[in-house]
């Protein structure tokens, strides 16, 4: 109805530069993209201030019917960025639409390992976010390079780790080119962030590979127990414990201890734990003590 009007601009952005169409295809309206896109005032592919065009609305929200009609136009880019350099791509992938992901790799248009102004790959994005499934269709192009870092050197094992995600790291890990021990920018391994954050599966998983050094400090001589000392993961401090190569009364640049860390906190099952373990001075002073 409104479309027969003429003073209608079917085309006709709001302040934040999103047209109707753009709006249709944000939630998934397939039969009103379809109407729209009858227009030849309507632009297919015209993005809002934010870079972001009617095919990214959709890939992000996972409306893999609007995809499939967007991408019928010539007009559209299926590998456009917005400003902060995220492809309709990476949208799909940091959201785990799955069927998005392989719509849109099914274009020769669009390349797999494109990233943001970030660093941050399609990849990089489904492993932070956990998304086993999408990390697989990734994985599968032999263009994606499993271990490529964030500007800040984070890997996607590096992400999987931190953030828990046990499926991913095991699927990560069995790529050959996937370095279980890299650090970022900081110094923090995988495994270092698994400890920190107390995710005793992620933890276990690393520690199975040789590759891993389970007491590797982080720039400040933080090193993995001493992290998990400190939040009182008490799971994570005892698989740590029963590695040799772990130097349980080591202190840090600052000369504290993990005992030290955890009684700073109030951690007394961890205070126990290393106490009982025996090589550790109960009295030990850090630099300012």
């Amino acid at each position: 109805m409104l479309l027969e009007r003429d003073e209608v601009d079917p085309d006709k952005p709001d302040t934040d530069g999103q047209t109707p169409l753009y709006g249709a295809a944000w939630n998934g309206h397939g039969g009103v993209v379809k109407i729209l896109l009858e227009r030849d005032e309507v632009n297919p592919d015209k993005p809002d201030i934010d870079g972001q065009t009617p095919l990214y609305g959709a890939a992000w929200n996972g409306h893999g019917g609007v995809v499939k009609i967007l991408l019928e136009r010539d007009e559209v880019n299926p590998d456009k960025p917005d400003i902060d350099g995220q492809t309709p791509l990476c949208g799909a992938a940091w959201n785990g639409h799955e069927r998005v992901v392989e719509i849109l790799l099914a274009r020769d248009r669009v390349n797999p390992e494109k990233p943001d102004n970030d660093g941050q790959t399609p990849l990089w994005g489904a492993a932070w976010k956990g998304h086993g499934g999408v990390v697989k269709i990734l994985l599968a192009r032999g263009e994606v390079n499993p271990d490529k870092p964030h500007n800040d050197g984070r890997t996607p094992l590096w992400c999987a780790a931190f953030n828990g995600h046990e499926e991913v790291v095991k699927i990560l890990l069995e790529q050959g080119e996937v370095n279980p021990d890299k650090p970022h920018s900081d110094g923090q391994t995988p495994l270092w962030c698994a400890a920190f954050n107390g995710h005793e599966g992620v933890v276990k998983i690393l520690l199975e590979r040789d590759e891993v050094n389970p007491d590797k400090p982080d720039n400040d001589g933080r090193t993995p127990i001493c992290c998990a000392a400190r939040n009182g993961h008490e799971g994570v401090v005892k698989m740590l414990l029963e590695r040799s190569e772990v130097a349980f009364g080591k202190q840090h640049k600052d000369g504290r201890t993990p005992l030290w860390a955890a009684a700073w906190n109030g951690h007394a099952g961890v205070v126990k734990m290393l106490l009982q373990w025996g090589e550790v001075s109960p009295d030990r002073p850090h630099s300012a003590g």
